[in-house]
C-alpha cells in the first residue's frame, strides 16, 4: 500500500518525539485524520507559537513570556535561597506543591559522558556567574537535580564549582524522598514536600 506523502511526513514528524514509536505515530496521524480542520488549525497555530511566542529569562533559564520570567520578577518569593533543577518540568512539579518559596535556575539538562554532555553543554557556567554577581541575594542553594547516576554526579560537580569559588554559601542536596532513578516530574506532592524538607548538607 502507497501511503500519502503527508500522512508519511507527519508519521515520521511523530516518530522524533521522545517515547513515541512507528506504531503509536500512525495512531496518533490517522487519529488526526478524523478531527475537525479548525481543531487541526488551533494544533498548528499552537505549535508554531510554540517557540515563537516563548522566551528563556536570563536570569534562571526558566521558559516564559517575559524577561525576567513571573519567579525573578516576584518580590514576594525569597532570592536568598536558590532551588537548581535540570529541566523546566521540575520547576513546575515543585510549584504544584505550593511549599517552596525561594527562587530557581534551570540547567537545561544534566552531565551524561555517554550521551557527550559535559558541564559546557548545560548552564553551570551561568549558575557559577549568578552566584558570584555583586548583586546576588543567594545564600543558600539547593541541589535538585534528579537522583540518577547522571543527576548526582551533576549534584556533587556543581557544589565542587560553588566550593572553589570560596563564596560562603549553604550548600544542600535534596531530601531522598525521591526513590533512586525518578524524575521529579512524576513525584506527587507530598514526596516532593519531604524530599524538600529533608534535604542534607553537602
Amino acid at each position: 500500500m502507497i501511503i500519502p506523502k503527508a500522512i508519511q511526513n507527519l508519521i515520521e514528524s511523530f516518530e522524533r518525539l521522545p517515547g513515541v514509536g512507528q506504531k503509536t505515530a500512525q495512531r496518533l496521524t490517522f487519529y488526526l485524520l478524523h478531527v475537525p480542520q479548525g481543531e487541526l488549525d488551533n494544533f498548528a497555530n499552537s505549535l508554531q507559537s510554540l517557540k515563537k511566542d516563548t522566551i528563556l529569562c536570563s536570569n534562571c533559564f526558566m521558559i516564559g513570556e517575559s524577561d525576567p520570567c513571573t519567579i525573578c520578577a516576584d518580590l514576594q518569593r525569597d532570592h536568598s535561597v536558590i532551588c537548581v533543577v535540570e529541566q523546566p518540568l521540575d520547576v513546575i512539579a515543585l510549584e504544584k506543591n505550593g511549599k517552596y518559596k525561594g527562587v530557581y535556575f534551570i540547567l537545561h539538562g544534566k552531565i551524561d559522558p555517554l550521551n557527550n554532555i559535559g558541564p559546557e553543554e548545560i548552564y553551570i557556567s551561568q549558575l557559577i556567574s549568578r552566584l558570584k554577581s555583586q548583586n546576588s541575594k543567594v545564600k543558600e542553594v539547593i541541589l535538585s537535580t534528579n537522583p540518577t547516576m547522571e543527576g548526582e554526579a551533576t549534584a556533587m560537580y556543581i557544589a565542587k564549582q560553588i566550593k572553589s569559588e570560596d563564596l560562603g554559601l549553604e550548600i544542600s542536596r535534596i531530601g531522598r524522598g525521591l526513590p533512586i532513578g525518578a524524575d521529579l516530574e512524576y513525584a506527587d506532592e507530598v514526596t516532593l514536600q519531604r524530599a524538600m524538607e529533608g534535604r542534607s548538607q553537602y
